[in-house]
């Protein structure tokens, strides 16, 4: 018996859609991207073993001989496992929903604004993954610190879920401020602020930058704080340059 496989109609302007049709298409993305989601999810709880001794690594580094944790609940090591699992299928599954919601995003826009978009992707992808590297790599010199700001009397026994949500945290927060200079560029290609005002303000915007660096981080440690003001502050320099490059 043929099986006959009809081709599908090409998708409609994004004007011609009517309100249901832009809703089913909406369901559609975001039921693909659930479906990644648990996919990934479940492949990171597979993988739960490599995952917690990746993230360990940091604590392993300043205490090499003893960087076990420790649980005081009989379903602290599920909760553990089911938390890796979903942030491990959010950071897999991202390149699908990504995808999905700039396949729903794209037909509204006019071709002058698809040109700027996709290096604003790629600008947030690629400061969202440093921010978050930078995190980790710096995440070992906070936990000595805040060893250390207790003092030689105490002894450190660390819980994996406060640790495993330090350290996300701290992530995800290194990675949403480094998409300061995205934010910067946006408003003066919008006319929000010019190049020019920016540059008169450097003063007020490097005590912004150390006032937010300070109350933003999650560890409270001063080299994070650096690793966070630093390069905000160099990332301020060059939304300037590139503003002023755009413009022309």
């Amino acid at each position: 018996m043929a099986l006959s496989l009809k081709r599908r109609a090409d998708r409609p302007a994004p004007d011609a859609m009517t309100l249901t049709e832009h809703l089913g298409e909406l369901r559609r993305r975001v039921m693909v991207s659930v479906a990644a989601f648990f996919v990934a999810g479940t492949v990171a709880a597979l993988l739960y073993p490599w995952i917690l001794s990746f993230l360990k690594h940091p604590y392993c580094e300043i205490a090499p001989t003893h960087c076990g944790f420790y649980v005081t609940g009989p379903l602290d090591g599920l909760a553990l496992r089911v938390k890796i699992a979903a942030y491990g299928g959010i950071f897999l599954a991202s390149p699908i929903w990504l995808w999905e919601l700039w396949r729903f995003i794209t037909p509204g826009l006019n071709p002058k604004e698809k040109r700027y978009a996709v290096p604003f992707i790629v600008a947030t992808i690629g400061l969202f993954s440093l921010g978050a590297a930078v995190a980790f790599l710096i995440f070992p010199h906070a936990l000595q610190w805040l060893n250390n700001i207790g003092g030689p009397s105490l002894t450190q026994i660390l819980d994996p879920n406060k640790y495993l949500s330090l350290i996300i945290l701290l992530m995800v927060c290194f990675g949403v401020t480094f998409e300061f200079p995205v934010l910067l560029v946006a408003l003066e290609l919008a006319g929000v602020v010019t190049p020019e005002q920016l540059s008169s303000q450097r003063r007020w915007a490097i005590v912004g930058i150390v006032v937010l660096a300070g109350v933003i981080t999650p560890s409270s440690d001063p080299f994070s704080m650096c690793a966070m003001a630093i390069p905000l502050y160099i990332f301020y320099e060059l939304s300037i340059i590139v503003g002023k490059i755009v413009r022309r």
